[in-house]
C-alpha cells in the first residue's frame, strides 16, 4: 500500500512539474473523493460480513442434524456426508476476503494512534472469534501472516498449527479485554455495541470462556485456567450482552433469504431435533417450526396451510434423497416430503433475522460445564437452569411470534433439573440446542464434547469412513496459490478430507 501511494504521489508530482497550465491539480482532483476511510467503517464491514453464510446450513447443521435438504447439487453436503467443494470452502472465502482482511486493516491503521486504543483492542476480540470458527472448520490455517497480502504484499502466507492458533487467540482475548479502556475516546460509530467497552469486556472474556473450554479433551489443566482466568474478567451477564448481527431491510440475513427464496421448498428440521422437542415437550418447538399440512410441492407453503401446532410437527430422517423419501413419507401418512416441518422463515428465518454469534445462554452452560468438571465456582444447577432460561427468552429477539411465555419458561425447568449422573450429557444437549442456527458454534461443541447422541447419517452412498463430518478441506484455490504451504499443513495435520480431525477433537 505505501508502495502504491508513493508511486502515485511521484507520478502525480512529476504531472505537476512538466505541465505549463495553471491549476492543474486544482482542475484533475475530485473534489468529494475519500482520501482517506475512517477504520471503524472497515470494522463494521468486519462485524456485518461474519452473519452466518448459507454453507453452515448445509455442513454444520447438518453435521449436528438439525436441519437437512433430500435434495443434491448445490445442497449437498452433510446429508448425503459427502464433498460439496463449493459449501466446503464457503466459510473459507467469506472470514479471509471479508471478515479478517478487514479486522486485519483496522489494526494496522489505528496501531499507532493511542486515540483509537479501543478500536484495536475490538478488531482484535472480533479477529479472534473470526479465527475460531476458521480454525474449528479447517484446523491449521493461515493465521500469523494472514491478512498481510493486503499491505505488505505476502500472498503466500503459511499454515499454522491449531495449537499454536489457540494458544494466540487466549493471548489476544486476554490483553485485548485487559486493556480496553472506558476513559479512552468511545468508538461510539461501531455497529455491535456502540463502543460500549463494557459489553465488550464481557463478549471478549466469554470468548475467552469458549476457547478454554476448546481445551478440556486435550488439556485439561490448560482449560481450567483459562477458564478461571475468562470468570474473573467477567462474563456475559444477560440476554442484553449477546453477540449477533443485527439484520435490516438493506442488509438481509443470508440464510433468511436462502429460505425465503430459491431454496424455501428444500430445506427442512430433522427428525432427531423435532423428535427430541417433543419428548421433552420443549416450549422451543411452537418457536420454531411450521408444517404445510398436506403439501404435494412448494407451491403449497401458503400462509393459509401453514400450522404451528406442536402436535402436528414431523421432522424428516435422515438417509434419503429426493426419490427414496417419498416412500418414508407416505409411510409416515405424509403427502410428501413437501409435507414434513420446516423451521419458520416467517419467523425466526425472516430475512431481517439476526444472527447470533456468542451468547449469554451458550456461555452459562459452559460455565455449567465447568463447574461441574470443578474448575470454576458456582453451582453447575444453577448455570444450566441460567442458560436454558435465557435461551428461552432469546426466541423473542428472532420475531415477537417466537416468544416464550414466561410461565411456559418456568415450567419447562421445573421439569428439567440438572442430573449429576449425566450432567455433562444434559449441558451439551442443551448447548447444541442454545447454538440452533449458529451452525459453526453447535458443530465445533458436538466434536469437543460428544454430545448430543447422535446416529450415523444412514444415507447408503458416502465419503466418510468415520461417523460424521469431522473437518473441511481445504479450497481448491489454495492449491493452485499456495501449495507449498499447504502440503506442509496437511503432512503434519493428515489427508485432506472429511474424516480428518483437528487437533482439540479427542
Amino acid at each position: 500500500m505505501k508502495k502504491i501511494i508513493s508511486y502515485s504521489l511521484a507520478v502525480f508530482a512529476a504531472l505537476c512539474i512538466s505541465s505549463c497550465d495553471k491549476g492543474f491539480d486544482e482542475l484533475n482532483t475530485n473534489p468529494i473523493a475519500a482520501t482517506t476511510v475512517n477504520p471503524v467503517f472497515l470494522f463494521n464491514n468486519a462485524v456485518v460480513s461474519s452473519s452466518l453464510n448459507t454453507s453452515t446450513m448445509i455442513y454444520d447443521m447438518g453435521i449436528v442434524q438439525q436441519f437437512l435438504s433430500p435434495n443434491s447439487g448445490v445442497l449437498t453436503g452433510a446429508n448425503f456426508n459427502q464433498l460439496n467443494n463449493g459449501n466446503a470452502e464457503a466459510v473459507w472465502v467469506q472470514y479471509y476476503r471479508n471478515v479478517i482482511r478487514n479486522t486485519a486493516a483496522v489494526k494496522e491503521a489505528v496501531k499507532n494512534d493511542p486515540t483509537r486504543s479501543n478500536l484495536l483492542h475490538m478488531a482484535r476480540i472480533w479477529q479472534s472469534m473470526s479465527f475460531m470458527v476458521v480454525t474449528d472448520a479447517y484446523g491449521d490455517v493461515p493465521y500469523s501472516e494472514a491478512g498481510k497480502g493486503f499491505f505488505d504484499g505476502l500472498t503466500s502466507p503459511k499454515y499454522d498449527t491449531q495449537e499454536s492458533i489457540y494458544t494466540d487467540i487466549v493471548k489476544e482475548l486476554t490483553e485485548a479485554a485487559a486493556a480496553l479502556d472506558a476513559s479512552k475516546p468511545r468508538e461510539s460509530s461501531e455497529v455491535l455495541f456502540g463502543g460500549d467497552v463494557v459489553k465488550w469486556k464481557r463478549f471478549a472474556y466469554s470468548l475467552l470462556l469458549r476457547a478454554g473450554m476448546r481445551y478440556s479433551e486435550v488439556n485439561a489443566s490448560r482449560a481450567q485456567q483459562i477458564v478461571q482466568a475468562a470468570v474473573a474478567g467477567g462474563v456475559m451477564q444477560s440476554n442484553a450482552d449477546n453477540v449477533a448481527v443485527r439484520h435490516t431491510a438493506n442488509y438481509q440475513s443470508s440464510i433468511g433469504n436462502l429460505l425465503n427464496a430459491t431454496e424455501a421448498a428444500n430445506f427442512y428440521i430433522s427428525d432427531v431435533l423435532v423428535n427430541h422437542l417433543k419428548r421433552n415437550r420443549d416450549p422451543r418447538l411452537a418457536s420454531i417450526a411450521v408444517r404445510y399440512v398436506g403439501a404435494t410441492a412448494g407451491s403449497f407453503h401458503t400462509a393459509a396451510n401453514a400450522k404451528r401446532d406442536t402436535a402436528v410437527q414431523v421432522g424428516m430422517p435422515f438417509g434419503y434423497d429426493n426419490a427414496s423419501i417419498a416412500p418414508i413419507a407416505r409411510a409416515a401418512g405424509l403427502a410428501s416430503f413437501f409435507d414434513y416441518s420446516q423451521v419458520d422463515r416467517t419467523r425466526m428465518v425472516k430475512q431481517t433475522a439476526p444472527s447470533f454469534l456468542i451468547t449469554h445462554a451458550q456461555t452459562q452452560l459452559l460455565l455449567a460445564e465447568a463447574a461441574q468438571r470443578g474448575w470454576t465456582t458456582g453451582s453447575a444447577a444453577t448455570f444450566y437452569a441460567a442458560g436454558i432460561r435465557a435461551h428461552l427468552e432469546q426466541m423473542a429477539d428472532y420475531d415477537a411470534g417466537s416468544a416464550i411465555a414466561p410461565a411456559a419458561i418456568d415450567e419447562f425447568l421445573g421439569r428439567n433439573a440438572l442430573d449429576p449422573a449425566r450432567a455433562l450429557e444434559q449441558i451439551n444437549t442443551q448447548y447444541w440446542l442454545a447454538s440452533f442456527l449458529n451452525g459453526p458454534e453447535a458443530w465445533a461443541n458436538f466434536r469437543r464434547s460428544g454430545f448430543p447422541v447422535l446416529r450415523k447419517n444412514p444415507f447408503p452412498s458416502q465419503q466418510i469412513t468415520g461417523n460424521f463430518i469431522n473437518r473441511m478441506p481445504y479450497p481448491i484455490a489454495e492449491i493452485a496459490v499456495n501449495l507449498t504451504n499447504l502440503q506442509a499443513a496437511v503432512g503434519r495435520q493428515g489427508a485432506d478430507n472429511l474424516d480428518t480431525k483437528v487437533w482439540w477433537d479427542k
